[in-house]
């Protein structure tokens, strides 16, 4: 049966209101003492050991959504902690790191000799939650000069890094790499130290520097990954070493820009070759004016291979934003801080190994298949009805408090909070501009104004998980396939990794557990907007 939370009079919210009894089983009370109380009396363990069968007569009330997108399974909303933030959308936040400085502390109790020694000797887990949590420069350096062999210049900054022959090729002579990762990866590691370790290209492999892109302080590299999981290799659009980005904060308009102009630029290319239409590359980058040029010619190109269905493709686009590196030796996010984008083009079919074919994996397929569904289930137009339900939502908690899911809204992108969250800070940028009358379902279906207003709107949603703390940020799209003609739109989601619900078991099965009303949410980025430590970006 086809279930979404999406109807056509609105959105559908289901509810637990738990009430049971429960058969004891267990054998004789083992009472024991936790403690004492202030005055002294025993506090014991008795309440953990009933007489009889256990009864909850009235437990706090459980929201159940199913995903509009009935593939990104259920939310669960537990109405008690969710009551407090709809209290208070303020106390939906991260608090920011302290400072962090082990030197500091040894400083108070040895001398500047011993302080480098014992850096030195610390235990590996140690180490690595010192490398990743540091906010003390020079303590970072210690431990940098202390993992790899650096070369120097006059004035005893790093120039380069020292190369040693292993396995007959060049690699540099580096002690412990996850330990030089964690430190390169530390926003608060000099520049100088960032970029020969990690920034500089080539210091990271052989990966071809196959794109760029300069304006206004801006610089941006794209970089081949030939040897990919992807099986066709993907490209990677990432800050340059004299445009450093560790932080989201950081990002401008022209750097989201500088990105996603890479991204558009890549994959315009990448359709035409594949559909016979040449592109000039001798001048390099494309300005805005030839990049739009070349998308209308895929607009007809794709009208005319329709009618033969050969060529449907997808674009792959995704963001991890945030490295993060435990004691016990745990990549928490990302492979590496810097500022990037990775993104590739899926083919439609793949071959079998017994010689057939079957449809390769693309995640906007998910979409038309709730497309599909919906439109056998109602006969109504899914998206349709998804900007309905957003645009007349009404509170689950019943509670005479803002109902508004939106964020911010413009003619060409809406910036929401989806009714069922899969992270509890997810948002989700829908475009809800037509071309031709048809929804914009990809890329090549946007022209540059709709562009420019998607790179706007990632941007936003940076900002406000910036001003709220979140320092690990998932970013994907969902496109539909170049050529079909479903209702579907395009869609971004950004999925936050917040420190006390990293994923589990619950969101292995598509269960998802949430501690806030998505309105109260909204609220709370509303509010992120016009925060002090985000009216400086100057757009919103």
């Amino acid at each position: 049966m086809f279930n979404s939370s999406v109807t056509p009079h609105g959105f559908r919210v289901g509810v637990h209101k738990p009430s049971y009894t429960v058969a004891n089983f267990r054998g004789p009370a083992e009472i024991r003492s936790l403690g004492q109380n202030e005055e002294g009396a025993t506090v014991d363990n008795a309440r953990n050991f009933p007489d009889g069968p256990v009864q909850e007569k009235e437990a706090c009330w459980i929201y159940e959504i199913v995903n509009p997108l009935v593939f990104r399974g259920a939310t669960y909303i537990d109405s008690s902690w969710a009551k407090v933030r709809a209290d208070d959308p303020g106390l939906i936040r991260i608090a920011p790191p302290e400072n962090c400085s082990l030197s500091a502390v040894l400083a108070k109790h040895c001398g500047p000799e011993e302080l480098g020694a014992v850096l030195q000797e610390l235990p590996r887990p140690v180490l690595y939650d010192l490398a990743a949590n540091s906010t003390d420069g020079e303590e970072l350096v210690v431990l940098a000069e202390n993992c790899c062999r650096f070369i120097h210049g006059d004035d005893g900054l790093p120039t380069g890094l020292r190369y040693v022959e292993k396995n007959g090729s060049m690699r540099a002579d580096i002690d412990d790499f996850e330990l030089f990762e964690t430190i390169a990866n530390n926003p608060f590691l000099p520049d100088i130290y960032k970029e020969v370790m990690v920034l500089r290209p080539g210091v990271q492999g052989g990966s071809e520097i196959v794109g760029e892109f300069r304006q206004d302080g801006t610089h941006v590299y794209e970089y081949l990954r030939r040897n990919s999981y992807i099986p066709w290799g993907h490209f990677a659009a990432n800050m340059a070493e004299d445009a450093i980005r560790y932080r989201t904060s950081e990002l401008d308009l022209t750097d989201m820009r500088g990105l996603r102009h890479l991204y558009y630029q890549r994959s315009y290319a990448t359709l035409a070759g594949q559909l016979g239409i040449d592109v000039d590359v001798r001048a390099g980058k494309m300005s805005e004016d030839e990049l739009e040029r070349l998308r209308l010619s895929l607009v007809r190109g794709l009208a005319k291979e329709g009618k033969k269905r050969k060529i449907h493709p997808a674009t792959l686009w995704g963001w991890n934003f945030g490295y993060d590196f435990s004691g016990s030796g745990c990549r928490l996010h990302a492979s590496h801080q810097m500022i990037h984008q990775q993104y590739a083009m899926v083919p439609e079919k793949v071959t079998t190994l017994d010689g057939g074919e079957t449809a390769a994996y693309g995640c906007g397929d998910l979409v038309a298949d709730t497309i599909a569904g919906y439109r056998r289930q109602y006969d109504r137009d899914f998206f349709t009805d998804y900007l309905a339900a957003i645009r007349t939502n009404t509170r689950m908690d019943g509670r005479d408090l803002p109902a508004s899911l939106i964020v911010h809204e413009d003619s060409s992108v809406m910036v929401f909070v989806p009714k069922a969250q899969v992270s509890q800070w997810e948002l989700q940028i829908m475009v809800t501009a037509d071309e031709d009358g048809i929804p914009v379902g990809n890329i090549f279906e946007a022209d540059r104004r709709v562009r420019a207003a998607i790179d706007a709107a990632i941007l936003r949603v940076q900002h406000i998980y910036a001003a709220m703390g979140a320092r690990m940020v998932t970013s994907i799209e969902y496109p539909k396939r170049t050529g079909a003609r479903n209702g579907q739109r395009l869609v971004y989601a950004f999925l936050p990794k917040l420190p006390w619900s990293m994923g589990a078991f619950s969101e292995a099965q598509l269960r998802f557990i949430c501690g806030h009303f998505p309105e109260d949410f909204a609220r709370a980025c509303r509010g992120r907007m016009t925060d002090d430590s985000i009216e400086k970006f100057g757009y919103f």
